[in-house]
């Protein structure tokens, strides 16, 4: 998850500050279609509650999703897995497609800002 190579696909813009507000506004720039779910979830699960509970994993959730949006060959590999993984009829290798997006969707989890 490193910057393309110069000449090809533009450079995958860094992770946010880890907060709902630089969040939102990397999801504003860089990954705009995510910006309807993003904000429904803000407001069913944070602002009409007035409880910040849920929020660790309200930013867990986005932090990953963001990840993968904002990298463009990213995001169609995981596309790709999913499709590949929903239209298979060998159940041993719909598991491992489906294992394989969950690896990376750990391993997207744990990126810090700048990254």
């Amino acid at each position: 998850m490193t910057a393309h190579a110069a000449g090809s696909t533009p450079a995958v813009p860094p992770m946010p500050e880890r907060n709902p507000k630089g969040l939102r506004a990397a999801i504003a720039q860089h990954a705009p279609q995510l910006l309807p779910d993003f904000d429904e979830h803000w407001k069913r699960e944070i602002a009409d509650t007035f409880d910040i509970g849920p929020l660790p994993a309200f930013m867990a959730r986005w932090w990953g999703e963001y990840a993968i949006a904002r990298d463009p060959d990213l995001d169609a590999h995981m596309a790709d897995l999913h499709h590949r993984a929903t239209e298979s009829t060998d159940i041993a290798e719909s598991m491992a497609l489906f294992e394989e997006a969950s690896r990376i969707r750990y391993r997207v989890r744990d990126m810090e800002p700048g990254q």
